[in-house]
């Protein structure tokens, strides 16, 4: 036998010996020789035995989660155009009415015909629900939309504002055209009238209300003028108008120029005629 092989059977015999211990075995240096067959290999130098007590590192680092979107925080009204996902739909349409399951084909046969554009209102229904609406529909929606995440994004300001009935009426203009400057800035202002030193507390609502029209800008309430501390002041908190004001007040100033040009053309239409009637005689 030679000596290799003997070699290699002491180190066998040693490693069953050592398997019982709880202390792991190294394999000697890597002039150890171990016997086969055919050749002599080196041994791998200095390596754990697969009982010993050292433990690898395997456990690896989990991967960051990702953050979830919120879909209110990127929510938007705006026109998908033609390109729609969707090959069936639930429409509906411009005023509000259900059109029922359509095909995608027939929706931009409607959108061609009528000169509307759609609208996605929620995907995760089967089938996913949309809108006809006007260029001019969805414009309001995104006003109504930009309007609550502003009111969402940064609390309020309220501004308060203080002044006697028998204030000056330079006094009383400046300190108008600082609510004003308030109310252009987003910010709420309470306005407190009381009644002059030796003066009749009497209808003080009402005098504040003729104060708040004869500002310059439009200004809507969240609280109207009403009578306080015993009748001894009135008080109001105004606020800058909403979306839907302005379009209505717009919408308003545009039926009075119509009907005061009707008017006018009415006017001219009578004059003409009767010249000509005057004209014959």
């Amino acid at each position: 036998m030679s000596a290799g092989c003997v070699r290699w059977f002491l180190s066998h015999a040693a490693r069953s010996v050592c398997s019982s211990s709880r202390v792991g075995y190294w394999i000697p240096a890597s002039r150890t020789t171990i016997c086969s067959e055919r050749r002599i290999i080196p041994a791998a130098s200095v390596r754990p035995f697969p009982f010993s007590t050292e433990v690898e590192d395997t456990e690896q680092t989990p991967a960051p989660k990702k953050k979830t979107r919120n879909a209110q925080a990127s929510a938007s009204v705006s026109s998908v155009g033609r390109k729609i996902p969707h090959r069936e739909l639930q429409v509906i349409s411009e005023s509000g009415e259900n059109m029922g399951v359509m095909h995608r084909a027939d929706v931009i046969r409607i959108m061609d015909e009528r000169g509307v554009k759609l609208v996605l209102l929620s995907e995760r229904k089967d089938p996913p629900v949309y809108r006809l609406m006007s260029g001019k529909q969805i414009h309001e929606e995104q006003l109504k939309l930009r309007e609550k995440n502003k009111a969402k994004a940064a609390p309020v300001q309220v501004k308060e504002l203080t002044f006697s009935a028998g204030i000056a009426s330079h006094d009383r203009i400046t300190k108008l055209k600082q609510v004003e400057s308030w109310l252009e800035k987003k910010h709420h202002v309470r306005v407190t009238l009381r009644a002059g030193r030796g003066g009749a507390a009497v209808n003080l609502d009402e005098a504040l209300e003729q104060m708040v029209e004869e500002m310059d800008v439009m200004v809507g309430f969240i609280s109207k003028p009403k009578v306080i501390r015993e009748g001894q002041a009135a008080m109001c908190i105004l606020r800058p108008p909403s979306a839907k004001e302005l379009l209505q007040k717009e919408r308003s100033k545009a039926a009075e120029e119509s009907q005061s040009a009707s008017s006018t053309s009415e006017a001219n239409q009578s004059s003409i005629e009767t010249v000509e009637g005057s004209a014959q005689q």
